[in-house]
């Protein structure tokens, strides 16, 4: 598998809400799973580079949850969510493990991925309104005595 798509799938399921995740695979007959690993949630360590080049440095710790489960094909999946969502990093999994099936990559990909890139964009212009509501213009008054 080509490991570009894997990391943009695995992205999509970290960034679609739960619900969206839900909703997608409660139309699906789903095979039977175990979970392998958690979910587990704890703190990883957030880095990051001054203006992208320079050198790395420590930004904070970020909250995540991670799972891994294995289909009864002994296909894994994996999943990381930012957040405490211990359901969301389930699904993810399940999702990740199902899309490494070939039987199931088209229909995931043609029903699923459309769903995912619309429940993100709608989060993201829903965050970008609410940060809107703070936008501050400063400007300069011209005093007289400056001219």
């Amino acid at each position: 598998m080509n490991m570009n798509l894997r990391q943009e799938r695995m992205r999509l399921l970290a960034l679609a809400p739960e619900t969206c995740l839900d909703a997608a695979l409660s139309g699906i007959i789903l095979p039977g799973y175990r979970i392998v690993r958690g979910p587990e949630t704890g703190l990883v360590m957030a880095r990051g580079r001054v203006g992208n080049t320079g050198d790395v440095f420590n930004i904070g710790e970020v909250l995540v949850t991670r799972c891994a489960v294995q289909l009864e094909d002994e296909t894994l999946g994996h999943a990381w969510i930012m957040g405490e969502s211990p359901r969301h990093a389930e699904l993810a999994a399940l999702c990740d493990a199902l899309w490494q099936r070939e039987s199931c990559a088209t229909l995931l990909d043609k029903k699923l991925r459309p769903r995912l890139e619309q429940a993100i964009e709608a989060k993201r212009k829903a965050a970008a309104r609410d940060a809107a509501g703070t936008k501050v213009n400063f400007f300069t008054f011209v005093r007289g005595e400056d001219q």
